[in-house]
């Protein structure tokens, strides 16, 4: 009984990390301020996806459907430099009181709590930790892929939306009291990959992460959404597509970026490590 207990405590845990990783692997910067001068829809997004690749940190809201989750809704404050840390509140009504969860992400560790059904199964403790360290990209097992793209600089998708071949300007609309010029563009799991070869070694490795997600979930043609600023940095950020398991449709919106981030991890006497855990299961 007390293993068929954690495993559901890891089920749970696990998508809702997995979730977390790979929106914020959607992330791009945020700005304010009016439109930029008229440029062509690619050298727009081009210009929008560059800007990112110097940003420290970002504060953003997220809403949509994710496979197997349903509705969500999020926000997140993250930090990129000099070290990775993030802080996540989300919830998914579909699951009642076991949709509502705290992600915080520092020190090589994410930590999910916040959730009172999840406490009742963990012996009283409030959080759940995973060790990124040691478990990289394999740890988390198979309902959990990519647990290394929880230390990939969230900006990487942007660039993506350069190589549709359909890209387009959709037209100006206000986001947040912000102006913008929207574009759209639609690419399958081939032209994202074909994409990458004209990129730098460190931005192809980030975005090569992005697609290892895309390709787990089963994921072969994306419709992406931008909404770019005065200041040519994107203001909100759409990624749509169907999945092995029901649809993949987020919204991103940034509040702001390059404010501080600070995230600390839980007091110890209130976490149960998954490691430990599955070594008593093993035992």
């Amino acid at each position: 009984m007390r293993s068929a207990v954690r495993g559901s405590v890891r089920r749970r845990a696990t998508a809702a990390g997995l979730a977390a990783l790979l929106l914020a692997g959607g992330a791009v910067a945020c700005g304010k301020g009016d439109q930029s001068p008229e440029m062509s829809p690619v050298a727009a997004v081009a210009k929008a996806a560059k800007k990112t690749q110097n940003i420290t940190s970002l504060h953003y809201r997220m809403k949509g459907t994710y496979p197997e989750q349903g509705q969500m809704t999020a926000e997140a404050s993250m930090r990129l430099k000099p070290t990775v840390a993030m802080s996540m509140k989300m919830n998914v009504p579909s699951q009642g009181a076991e949709g509502a969860a705290e992600i915080r992400l520092v020190d090589k560790a994410m930590y999910i709590g916040g959730n009172p059904e999840m406490s009742k199964e963990m012996d009283g403790k409030t959080w759940l930790k995973f060790d990124l360290s040691a478990l990289g990209d394999k740890g988390l097992g198979a309902g959990a892929p990519g647990a290394g793209q929880a230390e990939q600089n969230p900006a990487a998708e942007s660039g993506f939306l350069t190589g549709a071949k359909d890209l387009k300007k959709i037209g100006t609309e206000t986001v947040d009291g912000v102006k913008t010029t929207h574009y759209r563009g639609t690419l399958t799991l081939d032209e994202l990959k074909a994409s990458l070869k004209k990129e730098s070694k460190d931005v192809r490795e980030q975005r090569e992460k992005s697609l290892q997600q895309y390709e787990k979930l089963g994921v072969d043609t994306m419709t992406m959404d931008m909404w770019i600023d005065g200041q040519d940095r994107t203001k909100q950020f759409r990624m749509k597509g169907q999945a092995d398991k029901g649809p993949l449709d987020m919204t991103i919106t940034f509040v702001d970026y390059n404010k501080p981030v600070a995230v600390t991890a839980p007091p110890a006497k209130d976490v149960a490590d998954l490691a430990e855990m599955m070594k008593g299961v093993q035992g």
